[in-house]
C-alpha cells in the first residue's frame, strides 16, 4: 500500500471514534454473480462532499484531499468519485459545500447519463442524508451543508428508473449512492461490468434503498483502506468523503 494511505490507516486506527460514522463499513459483496465493494455508513457530521481547496483550485484525486485534510488536522478514513464532471473537472450539475452553491442545479436536456431522466441529487444536511429526484429537491429547497447532483436515479421511490432494461448489454463498472430507511448511507463500486438494472437492483433489494443515485461509469474510483484501495487512474471532479480527526 502506498506510504500516505497507510499512515492514515494506522492513523486512524488508534483514534478516537467520536467522529467514526462506520456502520458495516468496507467489505466485498457477490451479489447476483457479481462482486461488489459496498462501504455503508451511519449519518454524522464526518460525512461531506468536496470538490476544491481554499483556492479554489479542484482538488482532483484522492491523496491531495487527504494532505488538506491532514493541514486541518482531519484524517481521510473514505472517499469516492461523487459525481459526474466537465474537463476541467467543473461539477456538471449542483454542487454545494459547507451551504456554499459552487455549481448550479442543471435541469436542461441533453445526452449522456447525467440526462436520462429523472437524475438526482445526493446531500447531507445537519450529519443526515438523503437522495432525491431533483425536482423533488427543488420543491423541498432543503438548503443543505453539502450536495452533488447526477444520473441517472437508480432507484425512485423503491421503483426502478422506468429506462433501465434487465438484458441490457450496456456493461460497464459503476458506482452509486443510495439511504436505507434508517438512514445509513450506502456507497457502491462494481468489481465487475454491471449495467443499469443489476446495479439498481443491489441498492433497492440487498441494501433497502428507497432511493439510490448512480454517480459514475469507467472513472469510478475508491479510497478504503480496509479494501486496500486507493485508486489514481483517473482525475475526480466532486467527491464522497468521510473523514476523521486527528492529534
Amino acid at each position: 500500500m502506498p506510504l500516505l494511505p497507510l499512515l492514515i490507516s494506522l492513523i486512524f486506527s488508534v483514534l478516537p471514534l467520536s467522529w467514526a460514522v462506520a456502520a458495516e463499513a468496507c467489505r466485498d459483496e457477490v451479489v447476483d454473480g457479481a462482486r461488489y465493494a459496498i462501504c455503508s455508513f451511519e449519518p454524522g457530521p464526518a460525512l461531506r462532499i468536496y470538490h476544491s481547496d481554499s483556492d479554489g483550485k479542484p482538488f482532483g484525486g484522492f491523496d491531495s484531499l487527504a494532505r488538506q485534510l491532514w493541514k486541518e488536522h482531519h484524517t481521510l478514513t473514505f472517499a469516492m468519485n461523487g459525481g459526474m464532471y466537465h474537463d476541467d473537472l467543473s461539477p456538471v450539475g449542483l454542487h454545494i459545500e459547507y451551504g456554499r452553491e459552487q455549481a448550479p442545479v442543471s435541469t436542461k436536456a441533453g445526452w449522456g447519463n447525467f440526462h436520462l431522466l429523472p437524475n438526482g441529487v445526493f446531500y447531507v444536511k445537519d450529519g443526515r442524508a438523503a437522495v432525491a429526484e431533483t425536482t423533488r429537491y427543488l420543491k423541498r429547497n432543503p438548503a443543505p451543508d453539502f450536495a452533488t447532483q447526477s444520473g441517472p436515479m437508480l432507484v425512485i421511490d423503491g421503483k426502478l428508473h422506468p429506462k433501465f432494461l434487465p438484458d441490457s448489454d450496456s456493461l460497464k463498472i459503476r458506482n452509486g449512492v443510495g439511504v436505507d430507511a434508517e438512514g445509513r448511507v450506502h456507497l457502491v463500486i462494481s468489481r465487475d461490468w454491471v449495467n443499469f438494472h443489476q446495479f439498481a437492483r443491489l441498492f433497492r433489494d440487498r441494501l433497502g434503498c428507497a432511493n439510490a443515485l448512480y454517480l459514475d461509469g469507467t472513472i469510478s474510483g475508491m479510497f478504503a483502506p480496509e479494501l486496500g484501495r486507493n485508486d489514481r487512474w483517473m482525475p475526480l471532479g466532486p467527491i464522497i468523503a468521510v473523514i476523521g480527526t486527528r492529534p
